[in-house]
């Protein structure tokens, strides 16, 4: 029988293995019947707050063994769990108080203070006591009761997760329970996850990237070992200290495991227990894929693609990975995509046209924004031109991602850029990202670089180039080299130098470009 929601799993997890460890951060141990317990008693304090059903309850802390009980225990409730990443500011998380009309947060020490600034009304919840006034687990692992009995429905709404726009505003997404279900059962299949795996919780568990490593861990009874990367000696210690075996990165973690001298990295030999290892999020280098390679000779490398829209929508076999590593693969199992013109006919190979994602794992739509939602998702009409719709739901709903795409002869699919991103400029697409890259492979002394397009009414979008360095490059120094490179209606009319560019909030390894954009 499938579940229909996560408190399911992790029910479903005690009953056949309640001695099995289920969660583990450096010495603290819970075993399922452990953890079941904890969150029980949390899920019955939730409920005697009495707030309305579909309340939203913000989460805004540290990572900890305490966050994913909150999580876990909130997931058991009629409430929906709106995580608010840490590093905002307190204006960013008033904002998204406000735009998601939080009734209860529940966060730490760390961020305290933060929330006392912004003069939130609501219940606050602590992880650890802090003052009289505010109620923390501790009491209520005294106080409340260890059985526990829900009713959730699997179209009930279960997480809000905030991202940035491309215009830089914050934007909630609808997670259902449904969802949170599916993306850990297909993810689990592609990547044949198992009962003795140790899953590393690496990845922050304010979107679902990071939230899927809790999931995947309660639908295979598998055991999820917290670590807050810091230091790549922390890191690797984590790895060999819990014996993880699949480890979920995001490229900038790559590079940052690799920024250690030689002589402090561990001995490949000790890194053999990770047997899978899967990056999403950005682009992966060939550099990245040997460092992985020489590192960890045992694991399976598998690059994914996912939407703000859908959990996962394509990832690319490791088998693959040294024959077309730029590749975003194919559809993911319970997914069929399409890459379809400006007209809505399917593109031919090579063709660049948007990709549209039909199948399991797509989410409920924008919160508060029923034009955002309208964009995205679509009635499945938009593939009439593309498949016979004549047996088909009438009603059914495909995301029409946002994302250029194209397919080689074999059926794999290559990422050009995001339609918010590509530049219009004398009648061509030019992709942001294709200059960016040609100047990250050849101008080394470059730290970070920005492209986009501002407005110019003879050649409807102009191309400016903004970069940081240690120090200034000539302008026609990079011109020189990019013509060597790019076509000509490719090169920036715009090269500016600074110190150091803006990153956005909820990325700190990503530039704001729409920051830089107002500027000009």
């Amino acid at each position: 029988m499938s579940s229909n929601n996560i408190r399911e799993l992790l029910e479903k997890a005690n009953i056949e293995n309640p001695n099995k460890i289920a969660l583990v951060e450096n010495e603290k141990r819970y075993s399922y019947r452990e953890l079941l317990k904890k969150v029980n008693q949390l899920a019955n304090y939730f409920n005697q707050l009495d707030l309305k059903k579909g309340s939203r309850v913000g989460i805004y802390s540290n990572k900890s063994s305490e966050q994913v009980i909150a999580i876990l225990a909130l997931l058991s409730t009629n409430y929906v769990i709106v995580p608010i990443t840490r590093f905002l500011k307190p204006e960013q998380v008033k904002y998204i108080i406000d735009d998601a009309s939080i009734s209860a947060i529940v966060t730490d020490k760390t961020k305290i203070d933060n929330i006392k600034a912004i003069d939130f009304k609501g219940k606050v919840i602590t992880f650890e006591p802090i003052d009289k006034e505010l109620v923390s687990f501790k009491e209520i692992y005294k106080c409340f009761n260890s059985k526990y009995k829900t009713t959730i429905h699997g179209h009930h709404s279960a997480v809000i997760t905030y991202s940035f726009g491309s215009d830089g505003s914050q934007k909630g997404i609808i997670i259902s329970h449904r969802n949170l279900i599916d993306g850990a059962r297909v993810v689990s299949k592609y990547l044949e996850l198992r009962e003795d795996d140790v899953i590393s919780g690496l990845l922050s568990f304010n979107l679902d990237y990071g939230l899927n490593q809790i999931f995947c861990s309660l639908y295979k009874k598998a055991t999820l070992a917290i670590h807050k990367f810091i230091l790549p000696n922390s890191f690797f210690t984590h790895l060999i200290r819990d014996k993880v075996t699949v480890l979920a990165l995001m490229p900038v973690y790559i590079s940052k495991m690799f920024d250690e001298n030689s002589h402090k990295l561990p001995m490949p030999e000790q890194l053999d227990h990770v047997r899978i290892i899967t990056s999403s999020g950005g682009n992966i280098t060939e550099e990245m894929i040997n460092k992985i390679d020489i590192y960890f000779k045992k694991a399976k490398f598998y690059s994914m693609h996912g939407l703000t829209e859908a959990l996962r929508t394509t990832y690319l076999d490791p088998s693959q990975i040294y024959i077309r590593p730029t590749s975003i693969g194919k559809a993911i199992p319970d997914v069929e995509v399409y890459i379809i013109d400006e007209n809505g006919f399917e593109c031919k190979e090579g063709e660049v046209g948007e990709l549209i994602h039909r199948g399991a794992c797509i989410y409920k739509g924008y919160w508060n924004s029923p034009e955002e939602t309208a964009k995205r998702f679509k009635n499945i009409s938009i593939l009439d031109k593309v498949i016979d719709l004549s047996n088909q739901n009438s009603n059914e709903i495909v995301i029409q991602t946002g994302d250029f795409v194209y397919r080689d002869r074999d059926g794999y699919i290559y990422f050009v850029d995001r339609k918010d991103d590509m530049i219009k400029t004398n009648g061509y697409r030019v992709s942001p990202k294709e200059i960016e890259s040609v100047v990250e492979k050849n101008f080394k002394n470059i730290d970070r670089c920005a492209v986009f397009g501002i407005p110019n009414e003879d050649i409807e979008e102009e191309i400016v180039l903004v970069y940081s360095a240690k120090s200034k490059i000539p302008k026609n120094e990079i011109i020189f080299e990019l013509k060597r490179h790019l076509a000509t209606y490719m090169i920036p009319t715009i090269i500016e130098y600074r110190e150091s560019l803006p990153l956005k909030a909820s990325h700190h390894e990503k530039v704001d470009k729409s920051l830089l954009k107002s500027e000009f």
